[in-house]
C-alpha cells in the first residue's frame, strides 16, 4: 500500500467522523429547540415550579375530595411534562390554594363544579363560558358559550372539553384550563395539549389567550384517544353574555309568568 492509498483512507475516516459529528450536532440542536419551544409554550423552565390543581370527583363533597381515576392519570401526564421541561411541580387540591394568577405556570383540571380554582379563572377571564353539571339542580351536563351556543353531553357518544390558556403578559406565566364534562374528557384534553403544543404554539403567540372546544368521540369505546376540534371559542368566551342569555330558560319562564300575572 502506497502513501496515496493511506492518505485516502485517512481522509475517508476523517470525512465520516466529521459527518457523524455534524449529524449529531444538528439533531442535538433540533432537540434543544423543541425543548425550548415546549418550555416557552407551557411556561415551565428549569428552576421554576408549576402548579397542578386537583379537582374532586363529580358528585363527591368537599369533605371527601375524592379524585377520579382518569383525573389521576391526567395529573401523571402533566407531572411527566413538567419533568421533561426540567421544572418542579406542586400538586394541590383546588380548595387549598390562595394565590393570584400568573406567578407560576398553572394547570387546572376539571370544570367549575369540581374545581373551585377553575371557576374563579372562568369568572375572571372567560365569563362567556358556562358549565351546567348534571350534579346541579338542572340535571344537565352541557357547556354554554356566549349564552347562546349549547353543547350537551351525549353519554357514551360524545363528551366535550374546553382547552384554554390564560395569558397575563409576556413576563408572567400562563394558566391552562382543561375543563371537561367528565373525567375521561379531562384526560383527553391533557393528552391533546401535550401532543399538540407545537401546532398551538404556531397558531397562538406566547402572550395570547385562547379557548378551544373539542369533542371526545365514543368515550365508552375509545376512551380519551379520539378527539376532534369543534370550534375556537376564544372571543365568545372572553365576553360576558347579556343578562337575558345568562338567565336562561328558567328565568324566561318566570318572566313570562310574571307578565301574565300582571296582565290579570
Amino acid at each position: 500500500m502506497n502513501s496515496g492509498d493511506i492518505w485516502n483512507i485517512v481522509l475517508g475516516v476523517l470525512s465520516s467522523a466529521f459527518s457523524a459529528v455534524l449529524a449529531w450536532s444538528l439533531q442535538a440542536l433540533l432537540r434543544r429547540r423543541r425543548l425550548e419551544r415546549r418550555r416557552a409554550f407551557f411556561g415551565m423552565h428549569p428552576g421554576n415550579e408549576a402548579l397542578l390543581v386537583v379537582p374532586r370527583k363529580a358528585g363527591s363533597n368537599d369533605l371527601d375530595r375524592i379524585v377520579a381515576q382518569s383525573d389521576v392519570y391526567a395529573l401523571m401526564e402533566l407531572s411527566a411534562l413538567a419533568h421533561e421541561c426540567g421544572a418542579q411541580y406542586a400538586v394541590k387540591p383546588a380548595n387549598q390554594i390562595r394565590q393570584g394568577i400568573g406567578d407560576r405556570a398553572e394547570f387546572c383540571i376539571g370544570g367549575p363544579v369540581t374545581n373551585e380554582r377553575t371557576a374563579a379563572h372562568l369568572r375572571l377571564k372567560l365569563p362567556g363560558f358556562t358549565h351546567h353539571s348534571e350534579w346541579e339542580t338542572t340535571k344537565l351536563n352541557e357547556f354554554v358559550v356566549g349564552g347562546t351556543d349549547h353543547y350537551p353531553r351525549e353519554a357514551g357518544v360524545a363528551d366535550y372539553v374546553l382547552l384554554a390558556r390564560i395569558a397575563v403578559g409576556t413576563q408572567r406565566q400562563p394558566t391552562f384550563l382543561v375543563c371537561g364534562q367528565t373525567a375521561v374528557s379531562n384526560l383527553a384534553g391533557v393528552r391533546h395539549l401535550a401532543r399538540s403544543y407545537r401546532e398551538l404554539s404556531h397558531e397562538f403567540p406566547a402572550d395570547a389567550t385562547f379557548a378551544l372546544l373539542f369533542k371526545v368521540l365514543q368515550p365508552d369505546n375509545y376512551g380519551s384517544d379520539v378527539v376532534e376540534l369543534v370550534a375556537d371559542v376564544t372571543r365568545a368566551a372572553q365576553q360576558a353574555p347579556p343578562p337575558e342569555a345568562e338567565a336562561g330558560p328558567a328565568a324566561e319562564s318566570a318572566l313570562a309568568a310574571h307578565s301574565s300575572h300582571s296582565a290579570e
